[in-house]
């Protein structure tokens, strides 16, 4: 076996490993989390923070989280699953049978990398960078941790298409942030947050995992 064959083999273990730790209660649950709906609270809220914090500078901010998220779905899903052509557990026919799929999702044909784990991580790190609060930082970081676990519980995912779309988000955010530096560094020298405003969006998270489970619990 040369070095791809064993990491492929590792990453398929792992990644069975992971899958096959199911419930009714975790099904819901994961479910949930990988639906982007569910999180447009916290994205309203993040907007409102920027809003509030930089008034009429808000654009900036708003167009570098935007972008942020289009490269990175756009580089994980658009460019990377058309070159790398590696079908995702739920196609694979050596593992028919063997993954635990959740109401019949099985996602499209290729997986690497994965855009779900692009976009959260992206968005997390660049928001992070922004806003500067530990608070924040620790809490969506979290959320994207999350995020991504779902998608490999869901059987849609490798634990290395999550790799290589937390790589594809972290430097999507990075480019954005530099970027934002570079042509624009007096919007983040300006303004430092409130606790009590950079608070807002891990209220809101903390309401959106609260529904969820009571969701996974009564469904």
């Amino acid at each position: 076996m040369n070095l791809i064959e064993i990491l492929k083999s590792w990453d398929t273990s792992l990644f069975l490993l992971i899958n096959d730790h199911f419930s009714p209660f975790f099904d819901n649950f994961m479910y949930a989390v990988s639906e982007k709906l569910t999180w447009i609270p916290l994205y309203a809220s993040v907007l409102y923070i920027i809003i509030k914090g930089w008034k009429k500078k808000a654009i900036w901010l708003i167009l570098a989280l935007i972008l942020c998220v289009v490269f990175s779905d756009q580089i994980s899903s658009g460019v990377l699953k058309g070159i790398v052509h590696r079908l995702r557990p739920s196609h694979a026919e050596d593992l028919k049978g063997l993954v635990h799929l959740v109401r019949n999702y099985s996602g499209g044909k290729y997986g690497f990398a994965s855009s779900h784990a692009a976009n959260a991580v992206g968005f997390a790190l660049l928001s992070s960078l922004i806003f500067k609060r530990k608070i924040y930082t620790y809490s969506i970081s979290a959320w994207a941790l999350i995020t991504a676990y779902s998608r490999i519980y869901l059987g849609v995912h490798y634990p290395l298409d999550i790799l290589g779309g937390a790589v594809v988000g972290t430097l999507a955010a990075l480019i954005c942030f530099w970027s934002i530096q570079k042509f624009r560094p007096e919007i983040l020298r300006n303004v430092k947050l409130k606790k009590s405003v950079a608070i807002i969006p891990v209220i809101m998270l903390i309401m959106s995992f609260l529904v969820i489970i009571i969701y996974s619990i009564i469904s």
